[in-house]
Order: C-alpha cells, then structure tokens, then sequence
C-alpha cells in the first residue's frame, strides 16, 4: 500500500528551472549539452573511477536523456535510469531501443520518491541533478541514495557548487555567462542565469557537509573554475 504524501512534502516533480518535461526542451536538451560535453568520454571515465564491471548495478540518477545511462549499459550488468520527466525517460528509452540495449530498466522518480525495490546496487551516479532539490531536501535525498547501496557502494556525484570564499559573485556569474554564450550560445547562456536565479546549487563546505551526513566517506573532491564539483564517495559499511 503506497501512503499518501503530506502536504508539506517537496514536489520535486515540479520544475525548478528550465522545464525538462517540456518535448520541445528535451529535443534541445543532447544539442545544447554536446557542445561541451562528451558523452561518450565522460561515462566511460566514470565507469571507470566507480571500478564497475559486467556484475555490477548501477542507478543513473537524474538520467536526462541517458548520457551517462546509455554508455554505461554494454559494461555493466544492469543500469536503472531515473528520472523525474517523462519525456526526459521517453527519449532515452528510444535511443536504448535504436542501439538495442536490453539492460537498462527506465523509472520515473527521483531523490526522493523513487523507490528502489530491488537489492541494493553497487553504485550510484548523478550528473547535475540534486540542485533541483533545496538544501533540507538535498540532505534528505541523499540519505535515501545512500539506502539504495549496498555497504561500501560508490557515488559518483557532480553538479553545479559554488565556492565559499566567492566574494565578487557579480563578476563570477557575468563571467560565467559570458563563456557559456560563446561556447554554447545564446540561449543556454539563459539556462545559466536561470539556473543562478531560480534553482538551488549550494556553497562547497555544505555539498561536503550533506554527504559526510548522509553516510559517505569523501574520497575525492573535485573543483573546477566553471563552478563544476565532481565527488567521488564511498558508503559507510555497517
């Protein structure tokens, strides 16, 4: 029996941002993202830093359009790709069918409602998803991430993180603006103000803070200059 959600509960199917569950936003989504990501290179890395292998289950969480999903699926054994916008899941499961990969299973959910009813799996990756969530909700998603691994599981975690000791912030964000309108264009240069206006990327000492919190052990913290943090964590074993 499933329980009703209070009425106090984040809806974190509601879109903070750019609206993902909107076709048309989807359509532009691997477009836009391409022009300064390598899919294919940044997953097999991650396959790579996680050690995982055809025995081993991973969930994809915040799977967008399966950039990582769809890379990983020929070197594991099972990938669960999650995703809180169905047109978001519809296109990856079509990509999944063109390149007939039959071990990815797609579920609609996120850090906080999806539910994880099979053993727990090996490892975890996120890629630019938890800033959807406030903070309260961050730390409460990734307690239930941590639920969803089995003892000593990996977490691979990037997203957006903003330095503590940034103390000219107008002329951080103007430049990071800038250099995303001439790498990407104009129109994902509005993503990034969107994305500083009305989304929820937090300070580095708090990103560090909810892990250690919700049972990781930090391995590796990553910063870049473009705000990207990567962590790479280990679960606690019991």
């Amino acid at each position: 029996m499933i329980m009703p959600t209070p009425k106090w509960f984040y809806d974190e199917m509601k879109h903070a941002g750019v609206d993902y569950a909107d076709p048309a936003q989807v359509q532009m989504y691997d477009a836009r993202h391409q022009k300064f990501r390598d899919y294919q290179k940044a997953s097999a890395a991650i396959v790579n830093q996680l050690g995982l292998s055809a025995e081993h289950t991973v969930i994809d969480m915040g799977a967008g359009t399966g950039a990582f999903a769809l890379h990983a699926a020929p070197r594991c054994k099972l990938v669960y790709a999650v995703d809180v916008s169905p047109a978001m899941l519809d296109c990856a499961r079509q990509k999944a069918e063109q390149a007939g990969l039959k071990n990815i299973a797609f579920c609609h959910g996120g850090f906080l409602t999806y539910e994880h009813r099979a053993e727990p799996a090996d490892a975890m990756v996120s890629v630019a998803a938890l800033h959807h969530l406030p903070d309260f909700w961050k730390l409460v998603g990734l307690k239930r991430a941590a639920k969803m691994l089995q003892p000593g599981g990996r977490l691979y975690l990037f997203d957006v993180v903003f330095p503590s000791d940034m103390d000219n912030y107008e002329a951080c964000f103007d430049g990071w603006v800038r250099s995303m309108a001439e790498k990407v264009g104009a129109d994902f240069a509005a993503e990034v103000e969107t994305h500083i206006r009305d989304e929820y990327s937090t300070y580095d000492w708090v990103m560090e803070g909810f892990l250690e919190r919700a049972g990781f052990q930090i391995e590796r913290a990553e910063y870049s200059d473009g705000f990207g943090a990567t962590f790479l964590c280990t679960k606690a074993k019991d």
